[in-house]
């Protein structure tokens, strides 16, 4: 009895042993270089955050900003340790729970401004739709996955397009239309990475362009309006920027007069008039990098960019070196979904893409943002802890 005691406390040493060596391991293939960029960006986006809402009516942002960072960096911890395939062993289940929390969303979410996006539980209101962002790709990943063999056939795809058509539906229908080109983003990449064939990429995307011209431009000329009145006039700001410099357009043209008087230093807190005295509309969350670029210049400007181009080029970095395909497909959507926010919100600022009200991400002011991108950014690196060796 003796000995199999001493041998039970043995064997329990023995697996604390390697759950302490399983996380050593972890810590020690992180990837340092993502690691500091994010950790670079996060820094920057709050400091630029005080000074963009220091003289707002509620003061400065930056304690509120600092309180979901924290979160979203535990999160990153959790979800850093966890097995990358325990995504793709239950990835039915996340794709139900994300279904349902959209669908709670719409019955029983809070309405601000025409659109029904958030869930108010007392001391945090989060947008469940910000959350979905990580697991669409999460759940094409693990879909896409399961059929790999069969991903040649034409039916795979369609099949893919059309369980994710449910949560990019009902997102649109919230209404919000930005996070639903987020998940039509994730989807692309999704696709592309799964190793489709081009001639059945091409037919996609012919379909896609077809759609996008019906909502945009044939169905309203037959008189059947998709969009609702302030997401048309949204789009025809972006094609004619003048033509309403009072009403319907004047968020986009402060926002570039805001963008250009930064010049190449910024203005400073103090001489960003255009933050500062309230011109510029929603300048802590949707124009964020306009008020940013009005108070650091174009050098500050860049060097956001720049952060952000380094946290692309290491996350594609992780794609190549994924040990599977579920990882590969995963951490690409994660990447492309993460690119295109950048890029429409940026966009957006400086009259190139039209208003989607896309945040800009670890800058603009909101905890589900903040909170979802360190996830995702966590997952980037589960999935390079993980990898050691170049897919085939």
């Amino acid at each position: 009895m003796a000995i199999e005691a001493v041998d039970s406390r043995a064997r329990g040493l023995g697996r604390r042993r390697d759950d302490v060596q399983g996380v050593l391991a972890v810590v020690r293939r992180l990837d340092w270089i993502l690691l500091a960029a994010v950790g670079a960006t996060l820094a920057y986006g709050l400091i630029a955050i005080d000074g963009i809402t220091q003289n707002d009516p509620g003061g400065s942002a930056f304690s509120r900003q600092a309180i979901y960072a924290a979160m979203g960096c535990v999160m990153f911890v959790i979800v850093l340790f966890i097995d990358p395939s325990i995504y793709r062993r239950y990835a039915r289940l996340v794709y139900g729970g994300t279904v349902s929390v959209m669908v709670v969303v719409l019955a029983l979410g809070v309405a601000t401004r025409g659109s029904r996006r958030w869930i108010d539980v007392g001391f945090f209101r989060f947008q469940p739709s910000e959350f979905g962002k990580v697991l669409m790709a999460l759940f094409l990943a693990g879909f896409l996955a399961e059929r790999a063999q069969r991903i040649e056939e034409m039916r795979t795809p369609l099949q893919t397009i059309l369980v994710a058509l449910l949560p990019i539906g009902l997102v649109f229908v919230q209404p919000d239309i930005g996070t639903a080109l987020v998940y039509a983003a994730t989807l692309g990449a999704a696709l592309f990475l799964s190793g489709m064939r081009w001639s059945h990429l091409t037919a996609i995307g012919s379909a896609g362009l077809i759609v996008i011209l019906l909502v945009l431009w044939w169905l309203p000329a037959a008189g059947v309006n998709v969009l609702k009145p302030y997401q048309q006039q949204r789009l025809i700001g972006f094609t004619d920027p003048s033509s309403d410099p009072r009403g319907a357009t004047y968020n986009i043209n402060q926002s570039i007069t805001t963008v250009g008087s930064g010049g190449l230093r910024g203005r400073g807190v103090v001489g960003a008039t255009q933050t500062r005295l309230d011109y510029l509309p929603e300048h802590a969350t949707d124009f964020a990098f306009a008020s940013l670029a009005e108070q650091r210049g174009f050098f500050g400007a860049i060097a956001l960019l720049m952060l952000y181009l380094l946290i692309v080029w290491r996350g594609l970095k992780i794609v190549t070196g994924a040990r599977d395909l579920f990882c590969a497909i995963a951490a690409g959507s994660l990447v492309s979904a993460f690119l295109f926010q950048v890029f429409v919100n940026v966009g957006m600022t400086i009259g190139v893409a039209p208003i989607t009200g896309i945040p800009l991400p670890f800058v603009s002011v909101g905890g589900s943002s903040m909170i979802t991108n360190l996830t995702a950014m966590g997952l980037l690196q589960a999935i390079h802890a993980r990898g050691g060796r170049r897919r085939a």
